[in-house]
């Protein structure tokens, strides 16, 4: 968003603009040129960086806060030998300056310690004009500043700066009906009087009414669930209104941290699927452990997501979604391979590919369940994962009642692929379905061959790097949700999964074509899936489907719901 730049008073520099209405910082242009269309008579110029150029004999170089980040400057002195018309001011190479800016450029001349050719310090200019330089960052830049030293914190803090921005974030209703005593306070509140607040006072009002205003508008795109899944509808409204980024973080037996950004992401309606594919992966030998996490900006509501060439250097929060060792990678798991990549598979839902022919990292795919997602990102921290609360448990005795009313929705996709969505309804289970500790829970049966489903396409798990992309056939990624009666989620399962020939013995499925099967699971249970493939028509049918799910959970759950 931009707007018309105000003429900047005493202290402002060439290049420096206020931020926008509601703290939102101005559109990036490009760099202003000598002789081009750059800075006009009033100062407003772009705030990036001025092009290098050779200083003159009395200038002086000096670093200044603009409104949208650091930038370096040009302090232009006068001398005996030049004419009096020519005046001296803070510019860039190339501008004229305003005369708020020459009036600017002549206090910090007469500043003591201040010799030619020697660059300005900012802890050494008074306070005065830090903090007219500071009055003219927003809340994220404010923050920034105030992490670089004690002196900085103290400055960003101010009062004054922070009751103005707080009262441009008070509703406009506010101003004549509704409005809180903070409010009415901040938009009545005399300056003077701001000496009578502690330190930091508004600084703590400001951000605790963002947090709480992000915090609404999360709960009011949360709030309407899909009755056929039992999950948030609005998730990508709320993951764009959140300003969410993926990241992993690589690290090395030297616990050195090497940070990638997610490059895809694909949302269906009960998972989300990451990639990440770089050039300048670190050796897989020298790596350790690895870090899925969420980042997510201080302010939700204060910057417009997926904005090209945003400042990833705003104030973010970090929070771990899992941890993997990835020392024994290349012994764990192996999903499947074609002639470029094999492909390891780690719990909870992460996939390696590596290249063949070097041992390394070509691609990493991470798969999450949307259930109890947006608690995760929103309430883990940047050490610790998020764990759902315990429920209490009445026993084992439950779980002999069986399981009567549930909904079952499932779904093999790969990514932006979908080859089965289907949703099973009134699935139950007996309590003579328990067997070494798991329930069985039958969806589909193979004698009833009405209830068969069909596969669409060729299934196979697309993958792509920096120069490459193939496909690594009869794999996929399957989504499970169990639901209650009530349609509240009841077990949730996002996990990469592999087709392998059958060994169980079944005379009557040879028959039809050649079997395969499908298994995945967690702590809680697992998903066996029996296929068979049809040479006539050349497509998989799923020909039977069970649930087994663990008694200790089923206990534990039910045990609380009652």
């Amino acid at each position: 968003m931009s707007c018309r730049a105000q003429e900047p008073s005493v202290g402002t520099l060439a290049g420096s603009r206020p931020p926008g209405p509601d703290g939102d910082e101005f559109e990036k242009g490009p760099p202003p040129h000598a002789g081009g269309a750059a800075a006009d008579a009033s100062g407003a110029g772009s705030a990036s960086a001025p092009p290098s150029s050779p200083h003159e004999p009395n200038g002086k170089a000096i670093t200044m806060a603009t409104g949208r980040g650091w930038a370096k400057w040009e302090l232009q002195l006068s001398s005996g030998q030049q004419p009096s018309a020519d005046p001296v001011g803070l510019r860039e190479p190339g501008v004229q300056p305003s005369a708020n800016q020459l009036q600017c450029a002549r206090y910090l001349e007469d500043c003591p310690g201040v010799a030619p050719g020697c660059p300005v310090s900012l802890d050494g200019m008074p306070s005065e004009i830090l903090l007219k330089i500071l009055s003219y960052l927003d809340a994220g830049n404010l923050l920034c500043i105030g992490c670089v030293n004690r002196h900085f914190y103290h400055l960003a803090s101010d009062n004054l700066i922070w009751v103005r921005i707080y009262s441009a974030t008070v509703p406009r209703e506010c101003l004549f009906w509704g409005a809180s005593s903070l409010q009415r306070t901040a938009l009545s509140l005399d300056p003077g009087s701001l000496g009578e607040q502690p330190a930091g006072h508004w600084k703590k009002a400001c951000l605790s009414q963002r947090v709480s205003s992000g915090k609404a508008t999360l709960t009011r795109l949360l709030r309407p669930v899909n009755p056929y899944k039992g999950l948030p509808a609005r998730v990508k409204e709320a993951f764009r209104a959140l300003g969410l980024d993926w990241v992993i973080i690589l690290r090395d037996r030297g616990n050195r941290e090497h940070v990638k950004e997610c490059v895809d992401l694909s949302i269906r309606d009960a998972s989300l699927t990451l990639v990440w594919h770089s050039q300048s992966w670190p050796p897989l030998a020298t790596l350790s452990t690895m870090e899925l996490c969420s980042v997510t900006p201080v302010f939700t509501n204060l910057y417009p997501p997926r904005v090209p060439n945003r400042d990833v250097r705003r104030p973010r929060w970090r929070s771990v979604i899992a941890k993997y060792c990835l020392r024994s990678l290349t012994e764990g798991a192996l999903m499947g391979c074609d002639n470029l990549v094999r492909v390891f598979h780690l719990r909870p839902g992460l996939l390696v590919g590596l290249w063949k022919e070097k041992e390394e990292l070509a691609f990493v795919t991470m798969s999450l369940h949307l259930h109890q997602l947006m608690e995760r990102i929103t309430l883990g921290s940047a050490t610790t994962p998020y764990e759902p609360p315990s429920h209490t448990s009445f026993g084992d005795d439950t779980s002999e009642y069986g399981l009567h009313g549930h909904q079952l929705h499932l779904e093999l996709h790969s990514g932006r692929v979908s080859y089965l969505c289907s949703t099973f309804r009134n699935v139950f289970a007996k309590k003579g379905h328990i067997e070494n500790g798991y329930l069985k829970i039958p969806v589909l049966s193979f004698e009833n061959s009405t209830q068969h489903i069909p596969l669409i396409g060729k299934v196979g798990l697309a993958w792509r790097s920096n120069a490459f992309e193939g496909c690594v056939e009869n794999c996929c990624i399957m989504d499970m949700t169990l639901q209650e009666g009530s349609g509240k989620p009841f077990w949730c399962l996002s996990c990469p999964v592999s087709m392998a020939p059958s060994r169980s013995p079944c005379d009557s499925c040879d028959s039809l074509g050649q079997r395969y099967c499908m298994d995945c699971g967690d702590e809680e249970g697992r998903v066996h899936v029996d296929l068979v493939w049809m040479e006539k028509t050349q497509e998989f049918f799923v020909v039977s489907l069970a649930l087994y799910l663990s008694v200790t959970r089923i206990s534990h759950l039910l045990g609380a719901d009652d």
